[in-house]
């Protein structure tokens, strides 16, 4: 899967609104307020609706790094409908609060991979599809902190797996079907460790054996 680091990139801007060039609307007291455009210390440039100092409203900012945000702010903060262009040409659109990617959004990788769905934190969350463009195949169904985790279905070509996924992999009951209408029922089990089966074996035959047992691994 494609889990590209431009999810983690700073998004956030330049807070300080009162330093820098700046053209446009203000209020009584002096605050930027209104429509304005502003090129901040840092390089990165703003034009778009102000209030009371702030970034508020609809606006546009350009990073210095040739990111690029176009959508709501609340407070100097990125908050409701918005679109995130990474420098790596990953995109993401869809909702925002506070700052991160929260609720419904699709994220369009640079591989050209593709998440449509929930997220909250910044992170795949809920429910949501993957496509992946190389395969064409796609996971639909549960994230959780971005891994598939949960009642899901992976679709492949010509045939699909449908059961439930944990931290990423397959486990408990499943089963596949085929585009020639027939199916395969079975159940996957994650591997333990020698280590741990060796401990629930001698734990009944005492400490002492076990620790010997352990030691010899």
């Amino acid at each position: 899967m494609s889990d590209l680091g431009s999810e983690d990139a700073d998004e956030s801007g330049e807070a300080v609104e009162d330093i820098g060039e700046y053209e446009g609307d203000r209020n009584s007291e002096g605050q930027r307020h209104g429509f304005g455009k502003a090129r901040l210390p840092n390089g990165d440039t703003y034009e778009g609706e102000y209030e009371c100092g702030l970034r508020s409203g609809y606006g546009t900012y350009r990073f210095k790094n040739g990111a690029l945000y176009t959508g709501n702010y609340l407070q100097n903060k990125k908050h409701g409908k918005g679109v995130f262009f990474y420098p790596d040409g990953s995109k993401y659109a869809g909702d925002w609060v506070d700052d991160q990617k929260q609720g419904f959004g699709e994220y369009l990788y640079a591989n050209g991979d593709t998440y449509t769905g929930e997220w909250a934190n910044n992170k795949r969350h809920g429910q949501g599809t993957y496509v992946y463009k190389e395969t064409g195949s796609k996971y639909v169904g549960c994230w959780v902190n971005g891994i598939q985790d949960g009642p899901a279905e992976l679709i492949h070509l010509n045939h699909r797996f449908k059961g439930r996924f944990l931290n990423g992999k397959p486990i408990g009951q499943g089963k596949f079907i085929f585009d020639i209408g027939c199916e395969q029922h079975g159940e996957y089990i994650q591997p333990v460790q020698v280590k741990e089966i060796v401990q629930v074996v001698v734990s009944i035959r005492g400490l002492s054996r076990s620790n010997l047992l352990l030691r010899n691994i």
